[in-house]
C-alpha cells in the first residue's frame, strides 16, 4: 500500500512540475511570438534606443524606460538592500524572544500589503515629505526608489535570515573562540557562509522592484523621458505596459507594448544569470 501511494505521488508531483513547466514555456512563446515580430518592424535599434514614444507618429523608443527602470530599481537596491540584511542580522542574533515575537509578524504583515496600499502611502506621505524637502512636484525616481525599497524590504529579511539561521552555530562559536568580536564574527564568518540565501533574497528583491507596477505609477511621475536627476519624473517598463494596454488596438502599438514585456524579461533573466555566476565565483 504504501509503495503504491508513493508511487502517485511521485505521479502527482511530476504533473504539477510539469504544469508549471509548461505554464512558463507558454508565457514566453505568447510574448516571444508577438513581441520579436514588432521589434524586427520597428528596428532593434530604434526601439531600444529611441527616446521618444508617440504612438500617433508610430515612434516606439522604450530608452527612457529602460534608464527609469534602471534608476528606480538601483535606488530601491540601494534603500532596501542594506536595511533588510542588517535587520535580518539583528533577528537572527541580536533580537530578544519577546521583541522577535512582536517584530516578525509585522515584517510577514509588509509582505502581505497590497501594491496599490503602499502607493496610497507613497502619494499622502512620500510625496508630501519629498515637496517640502526639495520645493519640487515630489512624483519622481526618488519617491519611487523610497516606495519600492520598503517593499521588498520583507522579501530580503525574510529570506536573508533563514539562511544566516541556517548556517551551523559552530561557525559562529569557532569564530569567537579564536578571538573575533561578536560583529566580525558574524559579518565575517556566518553571512559569507550564508551568502548564497542573501543572494537569492536580494535576486527576488531585486525581480519585485523592477516588476511592481502599480505603486510605481501612483508616484514616478510617468513621463517618457530621460530624467535628468533622482527628482525627475520618469517611467518605468512596467508602467509604460499597463498605462497603455488598456486602451492599445491590434496592431503595432499593443505588439510594441508587448515587445516591452519581452525586454523586461530579457533584462531580469540576465540579472539572474549575473547574480548565479558572481554567487558561483564566490563559492570556487
Amino acid at each position: 500500500m504504501n509503495k503504491v501511494l508513493d508511487f502517485l505521488m511521485k505521479i502527482v508531483f511530476l504533473v504539477c512540475a510539469c504544469i508549471s513547466i509548461a505554464a512558463v514555456i507558454t508565457i514566453c512563446l505568447f510574448m516571444f511570438a508577438n513581441g520579436v515580430p514588432a521589434i524586427k518592424e520597428i528596428g532593434i535599434t530604434k526601439f531600444l534606443f529611441g527616446t521618444q514614444w508617440r504612438v500617433s507618429q508610430n515612434l516606439f523608443g522604450i530608452w527612457p524606460m529602460i534608464v527609469g527602470s534602471i534608476y528606480v530599481t538601483a535606488g530601491a537596491m540601494i534603500i532596501g538592500v542594506p536595511i533588510g540584511l542588517l535587520t535580518a542580522v539583528f533577528l537572527a542574533k541580536y533580537c530578544p524572544k519577546k521583541l522577535y515575537k512582536f517584530i516578525k509578524p509585522i515584517i510577514n504583515l509588509m509582505a502581505g500589503i497590497p501594491s496599490i496600499i503602499y502607493g496610497f502611502f507613497g502619494l499622502v506621505v512620500i510625496i508630501p515629505i519629498i515637496q517640502e524637502m526639495f520645493g519640487t512636484a515630489g512624483d519622481g525616481i526618488l519617491a519611487a526608489s523610497i516606495l519600492l525599497g520598503m517593499m521588498i524590504l520583507p522579501t530580503i529579511i525574510n529570506t536573508a535570515e533563514s539562511s544566516i539561521v541556517a548556517v551551523p552555530e559552530a561557525y559562529y562559536e569557532g569564530a569567537l573562540a579564536l578571538g573575533a568580536t561578536k560583529e566580525r564574527s558574524i559579518f565575517k564568518t556566518v553571512i559569507p557562509a550564508a551568502k548564497s540565501g542573501v543572494m537569492s533574497g536580494i535576486i527576488l528583491g531585486m525581480g519585485r522592484a523592477i516588476g511592481e507596477t502599480m505603486a510605481v505609477v501612483m508616484v514616478a511621475g510617468n513621463q517618457a523621458m530621460i530624467p535628468d536627476s533622482i527628482l525627475s519624473g520618469t517611467r518605468t517598463l512596467t508602467s509604460n505596459i499597463v498605462l497603455e494596454m488598456a486602451y492599445a488596438p491590434q496592431g503595432i502599438h499593443r505588439n510594441a507594448l508587448i515587445a516591452t514585456a519581452v525586454v523586461l524579461f530579457v533584462f531580469i533573466l540576465i540579472i539572474n544569470v549575473c547574480f548565479s555566476l558572481i554567487n558561483r565565483r564566490g563559492t570556487e
